[in-house]
């Protein structure tokens, strides 16, 4: 086998398109899971949830995803068998989670100052 028949243009193209179909079943497979997930959060007690308590689980959320990008990072760093896409992935994943959570702390933060300077 020849150099330009593995490293060719041709080869290209086949990674990109093998690339794009290991993406695609992905995506399917996190649809599928999120649509077998939803239910199973139905069942729930029907109590009500406070605000606070929404606010913890959220941030043990971003934590945990934070937690396992590190995790994963550490673990490509040493050598380990780790796909770069899962590493980047859940990078990015944890960004997108602290950023959301950075955005919720302004707004409430916003709405506490609007209140304290309102006059009673």
């Amino acid at each position: 086998m020849s150099i330009g028949a593995v490293g060719g243009a041709g080869g290209i193209d086949r990674v990109m398109q093998l690339r794009a179909q290991i993406l695609e079943r992905n995506a399917a497979l996190k649809n599928a899971t999120s649509a077998t997930a939803a239910p199973v959060q139905a069942q729930q007690p029907a109590g009500p949830v406070s605000f606070a308590d929404t606010l913890e689980t959220a941030l043990k959320q971003v934590n945990g995803a934070q937690s396992r990008a590190s995790e994963l990072s550490d673990a490509y760093e040493r050598g380990e068998t780790v796909d770069i896409a899962k590493v980047m992935l859940a990078r990015q994943e944890a960004s997108v989670g602290f950023e959301a959570t950075l955005q919720v702390r302004n707004k409430l933060l916003t709405a506490y100052r609007d209140i304290m300077s309102m006059p009673v």
